[in-house]
């Protein structure tokens, strides 16, 4: 699939790509509306029929691994891809039929970094702000101010070809937010950073949250999912496959707690446990046995029984059930970087 990619271009300085940017109020309510979105490649269908709604102030997670459709949904989103069908709005506008107020509304963080290497990281700012309109006696003190969130303040004068991986990302953040959006599209955004870059990264993310600033995050790290977002959409080959606050999930799943045994033969017949008091399902993967339980101590007497004389060669280990097995029932498969 193609990734989001953000290709700046040159304006004249005297038009802008935005007339005007609207005053930043508050925004209760609805931010983004997604139904029944498609999105077809020849004959391969990248997104396939998704639907989801985040709220002003909300922290929504699309969680999969790459080729899931994350970035396809992300960049119809953004208004730089047309959609198969469905439908996707922003407070209300259109991303087909309304694109100018739409990139009024939202800033893009995409996964591949959108910075002029050249410029400095001050001019980038300069830069973009000209291009989203903001007012020129507005727009040296929102320089000043977003080098300083995303601590870059003493690099201002740099070229961003000097910067580290951690720091274009950073930079690639605060260009998104040179135009105060209300909606902030972040395509995995802590690709290929150094931990503090991710931590800092993650401490502007939650402070936009509590600012009242609509967030669709994109990531294939679980941690992150689990530390940020405040509900999750489980995405798998162009659909989302559960969707809810993870507290929710998990207690949906109607499943406690996962039994790991590994050093189990692939000889040895597992179908007996499908039945077995207390389990939900069994997965075999990578030399690795793992069992659903609604609760270990009732499907260990099973389990025991079955793996009876291989017990000196197997380990086994118990734990609650998390996001990562959580995806690994659903689909089946390990969320891999």
């Amino acid at each position: 699939m193609p990734s989001l990619t953000v290709v700046p271009q040159p304006v004249e300085r005297s038009q802008p790509i935005l007339q005007s940017v609207p005053e930043r109020s508050p925004a209760p309510g609805v931010a983004l509306r997604v139904h029944e979105l498609r999105k077809n490649y020849d004959q391969i269908e990248a997104v396939r029929g998704v639907s989801f709604e985040v709220r002003a102030g909300e922290v929504f997670g699309l969680l999969g691994p790459n080729g899931a459709g994350k970035t396809t949904t992300i960049s119809i989103i953004a208004t730089l891809r047309q959609p198969s069908a469905g439908t996707a709005q922003v407070f209300d506008h259109d991303v087909t039929r309304e694109v100018g107020a739409v990139r009024h509304l939202i800033g893009v963080a995409p996964q591949e970094i959108a910075i002029y290497p050249t410029l400095t990281a001050a001019e980038n700012l300069r830069f973009f702000g000209r291009m989203f309109g903001v007012r020129r006696r507005d727009l040296g003190e929102r320089v000043r101010t977003l080098l300083s969130l995303v601590e870059l303040d003493t690099r201002a004068n740099e070229p961003v070809a000097n910067f580290s991986g951690g720091m274009k990302r950073r930079l690639n953040l605060a260009v998104s937010l040179v135009h105060q959006p209300r909606l902030l599209l972040l395509d995995e955004p802590t690709v290929g950073v150094d931990p503090h870059s991710r931590e800092h990264i993650f401490e502007i993310v939650r402070g936009l949250r509590n600012d009242g600033t609509a967030i669709v995050y994109t990531t294939h790290y679980m941690e992150e999912a689990e530390q940020l977002c405040d509900r999750i959409a489980i995405v798998d080959e162009g659909r989302i496959i559960a969707m809810g606050r993870l507290s929710d999930l998990l207690a949906d799943a109607g499943c406690a707690e996962v039994i790991e045994v590994r050093g189990l033969p692939l000889s040895v017949d597992l179908s007996g446990l499908q039945t077995a008091a207390g389990v939900c399902s069994t997965e075999r993967s990578d030399g690795t046995v793992r069992v659903f339980t609604q609760g270990a101590a009732r499907a260990l007497p099973a389990l025991t029984a079955i793996i009876g004389r291989y017990a000196d060669r197997v380990t086994i280990q118990i734990a609650p059930l998390s996001l990562q097995t959580l995806f690994l029932r659903l689909t089946g498969k390990e969320l891999r970087d």
